[in-house]
């Protein structure tokens, strides 16, 4: 199996080889988000003020680019709430809905219905959760520039990490789902 970059992940090691009494708690064990905790230390190197400014100027599997557009461009959440979770974002930095031109959101709106198609072939997704949290107050976690979530779900998605530990289990890579939705995404005409 390969990490998100590429990197091969190991089998692990069995728990019954180390000395230890065994407890009651069940391990999520999942090593790739390694990367993300150590992205927000000290040592790591100094992002861009605005990551949808930047994501269009790099590769578009280092960027998590699924599709680009004339105007936006559409790329997975980097902090999924479920496998597949998308961003469809104007080129331009503007914050908010109604600073957006009109042929921004038309395209933004063509895209997500492209998105949703794409998603329900590659993912047999049964439902979408739809929508933008506009400034800081109302949830954006980059409120400076404007993004619409598109949140595939499924009949049984949900479990008890969520409700119990604060938890979200996401059961594939986010390369993985990148390389899948992006080859399904259909030529541009």
């Amino acid at each position: 199996m390969k990490d998100y970059d590429g990197t091969e992940l190991g089998e692990g090691e069995p728990a019954s080889g180390f000395a230890a009494v065994p407890d009651s708690f069940q391990r999520l064990w999942t090593p790739y988000r390694m990367a993300y905790i150590s992205s927000n230390s000290e040592k790591a190197p100094q992002q861009h003020d605005c990551p949808f400014c930047e994501a269009p100027r790099l590769d578009d599997e280092k960027a998590l680019i699924v599709a680009r557009g004339t105007l936006a461009y559409v790329l997975l959440n980097l902090y999924p709430y479920n496998t597949g979770h998308l961003l469809v974002c104007p080129y331009r930095h503007v914050a908010t809905y109604d600073e957006a031109t009109p042929q921004e959101l038309a395209e933004i709106g063509e895209l997500t219905q492209v998105a949703m198609r794409v998603l329900r072939e590659t993912a047999n997704v049964d439902g979408f959760n739809i929508g933008m949290n506009q400034g800081r107050i109302a949830g954006a976690g980059i409120a400076e520039h404007l993004h619409q979530h598109i949140v595939p779900r499924w009949a049984f998605d949900s479990n008890f990490f969520p409700i119990i530990a604060g938890t979200k289990a996401v059961p594939r890579l986010l390369g993985e789902v990148r390389a899948e939705i992006a080859n399904a995404w259909p030529p541009r005409d």
